[in-house]
């Protein structure tokens, strides 16, 4: 029956250390189940002396294109058929280990580049314990990728699509490491096929690979003032990082003069500040290290470039400590000026109680606080919960509605305010392109709310109050996310599509941050001082006022359903107490 998601009220909601160890437990459980089943398959082959052949993602065609057949006869072949000594890894994992091929997923390609340089994460998603010369080789390898709250092992055969015994997709630069291209091939299954990987956002296979949250900053638009910090702070606490130039709707993938590709995804791999010298002078510059996943001489001409003056008034000391390479090899270092005049999109993906605690990941500073997130699983159904935004009025009160309290603001902040990041995903879109679905245009609206109130919010109330936040626009990407700085008190967040009766499954995810033991406070990268109440809207009403309540929902599916446009009436669950 269509209802209202329901959780324990507030003083049952659990505090921060238990929800963080729950979820690192949970997390514990999937990954131990996942190893027992490829163990459990090892096994199972190697008695019967077979390679494996994945079933579920077979070396067929339709495993590649959905909408037509491949423009030239592909061969799939395992790694030991290409070349004669085979590995998973050639020297460890390198964010140079990743070229893009014939598909247009430079948005996987530079999510994989900025993973590749942390190790712990990547250690998570592509397991050590598997190589094509272990004397237990049965032609099985696995990966694990969150999707929508939960890890994932995901396992394929080691068959790859090639052509004149090339790889046809993403690849090394070695031409007998492997890890990149089955990576690629198990993320293309969980999609439904490689076309299916054919464009998309990097934050969403950063998401995948961490259980993260991510931020999204125009670049046209203002600049805050504190994103430098936010983006050394979120280097330093291993958030991935990408960022793109909008498209060119006449030309896919044009280069500009200076180096750059519009519609291209980008992988940001170091932020930092570097001492300079001028003519006896001190002094300071901004710098990121950029990378483009086609790992070739398409690199940026301007200041800081490969090709640069500026870099004589570095010291050598400080070239040492950046590492500084000028190989054709894709990767550059701009001003942080420049990126912001010149790319359009920068995206954030922050870690979360979903990705690995701060000591696995070697954080420079234990004490510093830590995301925590609420997570509520919920759906649009036609004619029931996808009220559609608030343009329909007389069906927006009829979408899913979530309670969250901001408590307990910032001493220091003279607004008074607490922060939440509201993030909402749809489920599953990608994986339905081949039943001619795709992303719908989502967003969400923020109310405030009488401390109490319990009840279910109807028309009559959206009517009368105007939204207290929202989205930061409602678009057609698999997730939308705000930050948002609130007053104390109850409010209600209704997540949405822009038009009524679209369909979806679909995740909210709320964010927040609340003081460590030590006390520490960092109000540029993280939320500050907020807890959330995992209470959701539940109608809390007796026999009577159920019938009441019954009465009024048909009497309004009455009263309006002879007007042009249709109205549709929300029923929901209530509990009887």
């Amino acid at each position: 029956m269509p209802h209202f998601n329901r959780n324990p009220p507030a003083s049952a909601a659990a505090s921060r250390g238990p929800a963080t160890s729950r979820a690192a437990s949970k997390k514990s459980a999937e990954i131990s189940s996942g190893d027992e089943k490829f163990r459990a398959l090892k096994k199972e082959l190697s008695s019967k002396k077979q390679l494996y052949e994945d079933p579920d993602f077979p070396a067929q065609p339709k495993s590649i294109f959905y909408s037509r057949q491949p423009p030239r006869p592909f061969e799939w072949k395992r790694p030991h058929e290409l070349c004669d000594n085979p590995r998973f890894f050639v020297g460890g994992a390198s964010r140079f280990d990743v070229r893009q091929g014939e598909l247009g997923d430079c948005w996987l390609l530079a999510a994989v580049a900025s993973l590749s340089m942390h190790p712990q994460l990547f250690d998570l998603v592509v397991p050590q314990d598997q190589d094509f010369t272990d004397a237990d080789y049965c032609g099985v390898v696995r990966f694990r990728f969150w999707q929508f709250g939960e890890w994932t092992d995901v396992l394929v055969d080691d068959r790859l699509p090639t052509y004149n015994n090339r790889l046809v997709f993403m690849h090394s630069t070695d031409s007998n490491e492997f890890w990149s291209a089955l990576l690629e091939k198990a993320y293309a299954k969980m999609m439904g096929s490689y076309e299916a990987l054919k464009g998309g956002s990097a934050s969403e296979a950063m998401e995948d690979f961490t259980g993260g949250i991510t931020e999204f900053y125009d670049l046209r638009q203002s600049t805050p003032p504190s994103l430098f910090q936010t983006m050394v702070k979120a280097n330093k606490r291993s958030s991935l990082m990408g960022c793109s130039i909008e498209a060119d709707p006449n030309q896919i993938e044009a280069q500009l003069s200076n180096g750059l590709i519009m519609g291209h995804a980008y992988s940001i791999t170091d932020v930092r500040t570097v001492e300079v010298n001028l003519r006896g002078k001190k002094g300071a510059v901004q710098l990121l290290r950029i990378r483009n996943p086609w790992g070739n001489e398409a690199e940026w001409k301007g200041a800081w470039g490969d090709s640069s003056p500026e870099w004589s008034i570095l010291s050598e000391d400080e070239k040492k400590k950046m590492g500084l390479s000028f190989d054709d090899d894709g990767e550059f270092w701009m001003s942080f000026q420049d990126f912001c005049s010149n790319f359009q999109k920068l995206e954030i993906c922050h870690l979360g109680p979903d990705s690995l605690n701060e000591e696995q990941l070697g954080a420079p500073d234990k004490n510093k606080r830590r995301w925590e997130a609420l997570t509520h699983n919920s759906a649009w159904r036609k004619r029931v919960s996808a009220g559609g935004c608030r343009n329909y009025l007389d069906t927006f009160w009829t979408n899913p509605q979530f309670r969250v309290k901001v408590i307990d603001p910032d001493e220091d902040d003279d607004e008074n305010k607490g922060s939440i990041i509201v993030g909402l995903m749809q489920k599953n879109m990608r994986k339905k392109r081949s039943e001619g679905l795709d992303l719908h245009t989502i967003g969400y609206a923020i109310y405030r709310i009488k401390d109490g109130d319990d009840r279910p919010l109807d028309l009559k109330f959206f009517k009368c109050t105007a939204s207290v936040a929202k989205a930061p626009a409602f678009i057609n990407l698999r997730e939308v996310c705000g930050r948002h700085k609130l007053d104390p008190g109850t409010y209600v967040i209704v997540p949405s599509t822009f038009e009524p009766n679209q369909e979806a499954e679909f995740l909210l995810r709320i964010y927040s941050e609340t003081k460590n033991e030590s006390g520490e406070m960092d109000d540029v990268t993280t939320v500050e001082e907020v807890q959330v109440n995992r209470t959701l809207m539940v109608a809390r009403i007796s026999p009577v006022k159920f019938i009441f309540y019954t009465y009024r929902m048909f009497w309004s599916y009455f009263c309006y359903i002879n007007k042009p446009k249709i109205c549709f009436v929300k029923l929901f669950s209530i509990h009887i107490g």
